[in-house]
């Protein structure tokens, strides 16, 4: 059995233990990881005014300065991965291959934001014939940051570098399952900023994630999680008139047109439905092919996915590891067979399991591939975050583009075709914030393209620039008459 830590609270610079502490579980082996300090209302007010006390002179800072303490934080990161990366294969049940993934994408972030910040907090200067004004932007204060549990290091990067590089300090909620490796990553950050700039608060979704929302000196929320977590949050920043950006669920729709290459669709589909066991906002969970090619492509899904193996994070055999908790277990095995039930699907479970000796201590499923007509199907219309992919026939491509467009998602989406410039034609009509041509998954993003959703997948963009950065300032205008 592996060394049990013992994870407190950061605020001001100092451990902050608690009255209460929470184990963190392996999901691969049921393995205590961690005890993880909970934090109370009382604990992320602590919080809230060391960031709130350190705010105005961090942003009194000249940028030059805050970009060299985010330069030592990014150079934190790319260090870390040679101790945390084993960490977050236990903290989170994590493939190697996406624990790795997860710290690149947040060492991307901070070189991306340190990149375009200069431009972005110059002046912008406008000239009337009685008037020379300009347009400064200036932080909000203290921002408040709420993640979950999927890619918590990457999400929490989606937002941290934004804040601090425009003058803001930081409040973060780690999820409270996989908290361990992104709190001893920030925690490090910590230690080589001004205290009081960067605070951590562990404990419950129900308790630390409204007492920041609701705190009068938090001015600006970012969170990413559950569409229903989203809606609260939304509500009660409006309570107080604060912002938020909110990057909500996905249930991400796949087109494949009649002149898609089957063998190029099915081998690059891999990644974007079971990479982190299918627990990826924007990953692949609903696949749409002709009528006439449903059953080729059942059987093809079938026999490519019946090479995969599900198995500890560590294990070279395994493509994907186990799901995240008993709950989300409990979910899939119940869509799955809800799925069986219905007479017009067809379920088959295939590939196998790379550590069968885990099977009665970790949270594993087996691929299943779903065939059916029927667009209405529980398994279809709900968002999934597992291992289980349905395939729905359509008959024309307006009826496919209709039944992408019929959830109440709308993250991401892909159109998977030989005549691209017919399916980017296709793809302008898909309701979603992205539509990716001939990829999906977390290899088609890029940093500088806006991401986040439309209808329930959430409100504003991240991993972008003005449009991202723009969440975290207020625009202020010195507007002098000649």
């Amino acid at each position: 059995m592996s060394e049990v830590l013992t994870i407190n609270n950061w605020i001001n610079n100092e451990e902050v233990p608690a009255e209460k502490y929470r184990d963190a579980i392996d999901p691969g082996n049921g393995e205590v990881v961690a005890r993880v300090a909970q934090g109370t209302q009382e604990t992320v007010d602590l919080a809230v005014q060391a960031a709130h006390k350190a705010q105005k002179a961090w942003a009194k800072l000249p940028l030059e300065t805050r970009k060299a303490y985010a330069q030592k934080c990014l150079e934190i990161t790319q260090e870390s991965m040679g101790d945390l990366i084993e960490l977050a294969i236990r903290d989170t049940g994590y493939e190697r291959r996406l624990a790795n993934v997860d710290f690149f994408i947040a060492i991307g972030s901070w070189q991306y934001y340190l990149s375009v910040i200069d431009k972005f907090l110059e002046p912008e200067k406008v000239t009337g014939d009685d008037f020379d004004a300009l347009i400064y932007k200036v932080p909000k204060g203290v921002c408040g940051a709420i993640v979950p549990w999927n890619m918590p290091i990457c999400l929490t990067m989606s937002k941290l570098p934004l804040a601090i590089l425009t003058g803001n300090t930081f409040v973060l909620k780690p999820p409270t399952d996989a908290p361990v490796a992104l709190t001893l990553l920030v925690q490090r950050y910590a230690k080589v900023l001004p205290a009081g700039v960067l605070n951590v608060v562990n404990g419950s979704g129900g308790v630390v994630g409204p007492a920041i929302c609701d705190h009068p000196l938090v001015n600006k929320v970012g969170f990413t999680g559950g569409t229903e977590g989203g809606r609260d949050v939304a509500i009660r920043c409006a309570r107080g008139l604060k912002t938020s950006t909110l990057e909500l669920g996905g249930n991400d729709a796949a087109v494949v047109l009649a002149d898609a290459d089957m063998d190029f669709v099915v081998n690059n589909m891999i990644a974007g439905t079971l990479d982190r066991s299918g627990q990826i906002c924007f990953a692949i969970k609903r696949i749409y092919v002709p009528n006439d090619q449903l059953d080729a492509y059942f059987e093809k899904f079938c026999e490519v996915f019946g090479n995969i193996k599900t198995g500890y994070g560590t294990n070279e055999e395994a493509y994907y590891g186990p799901l995240m908790n008993k709950s989300q277990y409990d979910w899939i095995t119940s869509l799955i067979e809800d799925t069986k039930a219905q007479p017009d699907a067809e379920i088959r479970a295939v590939g196998g399991f790379a550590n069968p000796e885990l099977l009665d201590k970790g949270y594993y499923i087996q691929p299943h591939i779903v065939k059916t007509r029927n667009n209405s199907l529980k398994v279809v219309q709900e968002e999934q975050f597992g291992p289980i992919i349905p395939l729905i026939g359509y008959d024309t491509e307006e009826q496919a583009i209709e039944w992408a467009n019929d959830n109440q998602f709308g993250l991401c989406s892909s159109i998977w075709a030989t005549d691209t410039a017919h399916a980017a034609e296709l793809g302008i009509g898909i309701e979603a914030g992205q539509t990716f041509i001939n990829k999906h998954s977390l290899y088609a993003l890029s940093y500088g393209i806006p991401f986040g959703g439309f209808k329930d997948s959430g409100i504003g963009r991240e991993f972008t620039g003005d449009l991202s950065l723009g969440a975290y300032v207020e625009y202020h205008t010195v507007k002098v008459f000649k």
